[in-house]
């Protein structure tokens, strides 16, 4: 079995990593330097294997992902606007949880023919998250999910970034394989499942493997064009055009061949980089962000093709913001004060709309250690710094495991 781990780990994410690697047909495994504990496979952690693939390890936030733009305005062109041009863009896309668009956004991919696979478990099914998904395509959601205007500083390139995933209709998609594969109705309450549930298996060649496949290659089309509605959105906000798109998903399971034979690459949180493939990493509300590409070597084929998704939080949501009441919204307990990510924000230079103490650059690694971490394998070709980030607002709630 081939096992690579980059940079340093707390010992439960190292441990978490060996039992993912010690269950099923596993070929072997990647722990990335933004690495940190997850719901049954590490955030950062790629599992690769042999004829199976892992409901458990994609996660309930199926095809998260970034899309970055390079547009073709230069920073003194937005540079007196950034507060009205980060209002506009507040106001028009819907960031929080359980949010719709005011009007549903017409797409092909509701004529997806994977959309079967739900009435393969019920018309009723189908209508519902068909239903959800067409509502709530192209908004945004909470947790770490944004909006990023960013500069490169060298040329003056103006990039707009997102980052998110297959929002409410993958969490439901999550929630009812793993339910199917426990034995449950898929549209079961499922059990309050710890941190360190097993990895949850299928067999690709069982007709629950295959439907789940299917499920998630649906999802990630969604999350696609999700990201890609937002995106035309702040470029019409910006009135601007696109001159280069970079755009991947991180939380998947990918069909792949590595030593000449087909094999079941699992990445949560982590991003593909085959030799030339690029890829968009951001860093926190207080960082550089960066578009790197995949080095042609035997140091990135030795780990499978697989990179850092982000900067890796070194502080769990509670920790920095606190355990809330959600009677009185209230937060008690927190170890980041607003003043203190006020700070670091204002500072930094960043027009901040929404976000919380929990997302602050505080509770991040630097991304330039995990970035260094992986320098046999990825060529660092972008250098951005966030001039303008919106997210959802500090007070809601995030239900992802992830």
């Amino acid at each position: 079995m081939r096992k690579r781990v980059f940079g340093e780990h707390e010992e439960q994410t190292l441990r978490q990593f060996d039992n993912c690697l010690n269950t099923g047909n596993v070929v072997g495994g990647v722990l990335c330097a933004d690495g940190h504990y997850g719901y049954s496979q590490p955030v950062g952690g790629v599992v690769v294997y042999d004829g199976q693939l892992s409901p458990s390890g994609v996660g309930y936030d199926i095809a998260c992902g970034n899309k970055a733009v390079r547009t073709d305005m230069k920073w003194h062109d937005i540079q007196e606007d950034i507060p009205k041009i980060m209002d506009a863009i507040a106001s028009r896309i819907s960031f929080g949880m359980g949010r719709k668009n005011a009007e549903p956004v017409d797409h092909s991919l509701f004529e997806d023919p994977d959309w079967d696979v739900y009435k393969r478990i019920g018309q009723q099914e189908h209508d519902r998250l068909k239903k959800l998904a067409s509502d709530q395509l192209g908004t945004v959601g909470a947790g770490n999910h944004y909006v990023d205007l960013l500069i490169e500083e060298e040329t003056g390139d103006v990039w707009i970034a997102n980052h998110f995933g297959s929002r409410g209709f993958g969490h439901k998609t999550a929630s009812g394989f793993l339910n199917l594969a426990n034995g449950r109705k898929f549209s079961d309450r499922g059990p309050g499942e710890s941190m360190e549930q097993a990895p949850t298996l299928l067999d690709l060649e069982t007709e629950l493997g295959d439907m789940y496949y299917r499920a998630m290659t649906l999802a990630g089309k969604y999350a696609y064009a999700g990201r890609d509605v937002v995106m035309d959105q702040v470029l019409n906000i910006l009135g601007a055009k696109s001159l280069m798109e970079v755009h991947n998903h991180h939380n998947f399971a990918w069909k792949e061949t590595h030593e000449g034979k087909e094999r079941m690459v699992v990445r949560k949180g982590a991003t593909p980089s085959a030799p030339g493939q690029l890829g968009f990493i951001g860093g926190s509300m207080g960082d550089i962000s960066v578009i790197v590409r995949g080095k042609d070597n035997e140091a990135n084929k030795d780990a499978f093709y697989s990179t850092v998704h982000g900067a890796g939080r070194i502080m769990s949501r509670t920790q920095a913001a606190g355990k809330m009441n959600w009677k009185t919204k209230k937060r008690t307990g927190g170890q980041i004060s607003e003043k203190q990510m006020a700070d670091a924000v204002a500072q930094f230079g960043v027009e901040l709309r929404g976000g919380g103490t929990d997302e602050s650059p505080f509770v991040y690694r630097q991304l330039q250690t995990v970035l260094d971490a992986h320098e046999e394998t990825i060529e660092i070709i972008h250098v951005l710094r966030p001039v303008g980030v919106c997210m959802a607002g500090a007070n809601e709630f995030d239900p992802y495991k992830d």
